[in-house]
């Protein structure tokens, strides 16, 4: 039962982590070897949407990884995602469910050792059942060990989180409509130790709907 757990959870945590290289993904454009690459202008930092989180004047990015990182989720419902909330709550709410249940058998077997070096009866129900302290003791390290990993992976979904709703804040002010402007030009290509050759110059219009407010 334990074991197809983690296989669930760490399941939900690879499908969270392609939900966020997709998305970081998504804008990535590549040219032929006839083309030449034109790199849209960057938008200077005045100019770009604010919004108030707490009174304070902040961009979309920022106050989508402030509330992510205060309430798992929070960041995908500020950027409209909420097709990834399951997989937030799954993931981080997974995680941490597993690691309290290793965190509760352990205390128990520590409390079950501790009990037996005092000569006195191991109180928990499951420790107890144990033939010997050397048992015991196996059982501390066993759950430890468990308890350590989910810890980190519930670290891991977290900070994916986190990530995720910063990319998608960053994306959603973009334009990636059908109707992105192509524009093909006839150049030469100039190469220092070659003549010069015709080629096809490729223009991508890159459009950025961020505005003032």
């Amino acid at each position: 039962m334990l074991v197809t757990s983690r296989a669930l959870l760490l399941m939900l945590l690879l499908v969270l982590a392609t939900s966020v290289l997709g998305t970081a993904q998504a804008q990535v454009v590549t040219a032929g070897p006839d083309s030449t690459q034109v790199d849209a202008p960057a938008v200077p930092d005045s100019l770009r949407k604010t919004a108030r989180l707490l009174g304070m004047k902040v961009t979309p990015p920022t106050k989508a990884v402030l509330l992510a990182a205060f309430i798992p989720g929070a960041g995908q419902v500020y950027n409209h995602k909420y097709w990834k909330l399951p997989l937030v709550y799954g993931a981080v709410g997974g995680t941490l469910g597993v690691e309290f249940f290793y965190q509760s058998r352990y205390k128990e077997y520590v409390t079950g050792f501790r009990a037996r070096q005092q000569g006195l009866p191991d109180p928990g129900p499951r420790s107890s059942q144990e033939t010997s302290a050397e048992n015991v003791r196996a059982g501390i390290i066993f759950y430890r060990r468990y308890r350590d990993q989910f810890i980190a992976y519930s670290l891991l979904a977290y900070g994916m989180t986190i990530v995720d709703a910063l990319v998608d804040a960053h994306l959603r002010d973009f334009d990636v409509s059908d109707d992105l402007s192509v524009h093909w030009n006839p150049t030469l290509l100039r190469v220092p130790t070659a003549p010069s050759a015709p080629g096809v110059a490729i223009t991508l219009n890159l459009k950025s709907t961020r505005s003032t407010k």
